[in-house]
């Protein structure tokens, strides 16, 4: 899956930096660079995503129809 989101990345008080993404909630990462703050920010949205599918796939009939959607 490919697709963008919004990383809003600010220093932490300790050192390093915590990242958030305002479209996923729930979703933020840290480290000790900007970019390992992005990659685990990026790591914690797959998670929250991929765990989301699940919980809605565990629930469907089995007549459901499961296509895919393309966006922008």
């Amino acid at each position: 899956m490919k697709a963008e989101f919004t990383a809003i990345i600010e220093p932490a008080p300790e050192g390093g930096y915590w990242a958030i993404c305002p479209e996923i909630p729930g979703a933020n990462g840290q480290g000790e660079t900007i970019e390992e703050a992005k990659d685990s920010l990026r790591q914690a949205i797959e998670l929250i995503l991929e765990d989301r599918k699940a919980d809605i796939l565990r629930g469907l009939p089995e007549d459901a129809i499961q296509d895919k959607v393309l966006i922008g």
